[in-house]
């Protein structure tokens, strides 16, 4: 059966308060809802509800007519995620880390003040391009989409289904208007594939598409005594006279191997893979960065690049993607570590002799500033190496905040907030999606906000060295709502994305903005 979606208004319970409450920091926060069974509602006191983390990225730009592929977006992870890495074999009890955050009454007055000086609002037209729930469809999509060549869309839906472990899926445009859907695969709790796919799919040049689920597949990872798997990363190949037939490269495990992958993926020019794990690696819980490499037959190569650790120096706990600058440095995030309050950094792992890799720390997130914490999204790199990104709490308003980071003549990055969402009611909150650049513009989504609480698709212009916000569209249950992934351009402008929830059958859309 279907899992029921568990409405919330999460919103409520996040970094600031509802009517004029004590700022809550990280406690005692659940998601809007989830589809995790006996595990659905924890509300746990040092998880921040980013419900998936998603990435995308596609760099076979030679196959694809649409640039704006080459981006990745990422979206938000379950309620239970830390739960579930703690709670594997030889875990420890689920510990607290208590954060003490405090809104100030002059603060609280300053973002009143400027209550009549918000974020433009710009006119556009939304259009629902595919309500899933019907049927065998599936259920909450919760990352972004890709293009092919050919101007198809595909993406992933975390639940739903066949068997309810959600799917892959095709949308094709239809001649003098519309779309069609098509299933490429659902996923199965069989002990063998992956289920609960959270992140984006990318594609090859060959046409394959592959991706990550974050449980199922052969590891021995359980939740309440039941064996749920570690999660996988699989691909799904086209067949001569339609279909898709899926391969798993690689089933991670409890051991020193990481598990629980929520981001997507990333090549390398050799056509290797990479990722990161929320879970798992040398340290136990924190995760890892891994590789994958193909061999002549059967499942893919895995090495651990990186095991993140709670040492109050690394960052732990990755939920997204991971980009390459040209120098085949990586660059990403963790949602916490660090050395200045346990909020997250941002991170640089730099490749050396004998296939070692070294760790740096560009930038670590501090609450009781001005600062952003709990980065969900990646990063996205410009022409000239300056990192762009998103955190989910903090800034001015603690609804999150966009970042660039520039690298420093003589070595180390200094960070610039670049906007504070949530300065008005209409504003956007809680950004969960990585950025994407067009014409120099940042584009995204928040998954909460607006005049409907349903969340936004927004646009942050800089001029003269300062950036200015425009919430092009704001979301409401009916035309869906709360988007966790990010947004992507076609050839002549529209974007697309996806909600988790609204639409016909309140189960998500895959939507269209158009100028």
């Amino acid at each position: 059966m279907r899992n029921t979606l568990q409405r919330r208004n999460w919103i409520s319970r996040m970094y600031l308060p509802v009517a004029g409450a004590a700022l809550a920091g990280r406690a005692g926060i659940s998601g809007r809802y989830s589809p995790i069974g006996a595990s659905a509602d924890i509300d746990h006191p040092s998880f921040i509800p980013t419900n998936s983390a998603y990435s995308l990225i596609s760099r076979a730009s030679a196959t694809t007519a649409y640039p704006a592929s080459e981006v990745r977006f990422c979206g938000v992870p379950p309620d239970n995620a830390e739960a579930l890495v703690r709670s594997q074999p030889g875990g420890l009890i689920m510990q607290s880390k208590k954060h003490s955050t405090v809104l100030t009454a002059a603060l609280a007055i300053f973002a009143l003040a400027l209550l009549l000086t918000g974020p433009r609002a710009l006119a556009q037209t939304e259009k629902v391009v595919h309500n899933f729930g019907n049927g065998k469809d599936g259920v909450q999509p919760r990352a972004g989409l890709i293009f092919d060549a050919s101007g198809n869309l595909y993406g992933t839906t975390l639940t739903g289904g066949a068997d309810d472990g959600g799917t892959a899926f095709e949308l094709s445009p239809k001649t003098g208007g519309g779309w069609t859907e098509k299933i490429l695969h659902s996923f199965q709790n069989n002990g063998k594939d992956g289920y609960w796919p959270h992140a984006s799919l990318i594609l090859d040049a060959k046409g394959n598409l592959y991706g990550t689920t974050y449980q199922g597949g052969t590891g021995l990872c359980t939740s309440n005594s039941t064996v749920i798997g570690c999660g996988v990363v699989f691909e799904l190949s086209p067949k001569t006279g339609g279909g898709w037939t899926e391969k798993i490269l690689h089933s991670f495990s409890y051991g020193t191997d990481g598990n629980y992958p929520y981001g997507s993926l990333v090549f390398d020019a050799k056509g290797n893979l990479y990722g990161t794990t929320y879970g798992g690696g040398a340290n136990t819980y924190y995760g890892t960065v891994f590789e994958l490499v193909p061999k002549a037959s059967g499942p893919w190569a895995e090495k651990v690049l990186h095991s993140f650790n709670d040492n109050r120096t690394d960052g732990y706990y990755p939920y997204c993607n991971l980009v390459f600058d040209a120098a085949r440095n990586l660059y990403g995030t963790t949602s916490s570590g660090g050395s200045l309050g346990d909020y997250g950094v941002v991170f640089e792992l730099t490749p050396g002799a004998g296939g070692t890799w070294t760790e740096t720390i560009l930038h670590g997130f501090l609450s009781n500033t001005n600062d952003g914490i709990t980065p969900n999204a990646g990063v996205i790199l410009d022409s000239a190496g300056n990192l762009y990104g998103t955190t989910t709490g903090g800034g001015v308003y603690g609804y999150g905040t966009a970042f660039e980071l520039s690298p420093k003549t003589g070595g180390g990055w200094t960070e610039t907030v670049l906007y504070s969402f949530g300065d008005t009611t209409n504003d956007g909150q809680a950004p969960y999606a990585d950025l994407i650049f067009n014409g120099g513009n940042l584009y995204g989504t928040t998954a909460a906000g607006g005049p409907s609480d349903g969340g936004t698709a927004f646009e942050l212009v800089s001029t003269a060295g300062s950036w200015t916000e425009t919430v092009l569209y704001s979301f409401s249950d009916g035309d869906g709502g709360g988007p966790e992934g990010g947004v992507i351009f076609d050839t002549t402008g529209n974007l697309y994305g996806t909600t988790t929830y609204g639409g016909t059958n309140d189960a998500g859309t895959v939507f269209e903005v158009t100028p």
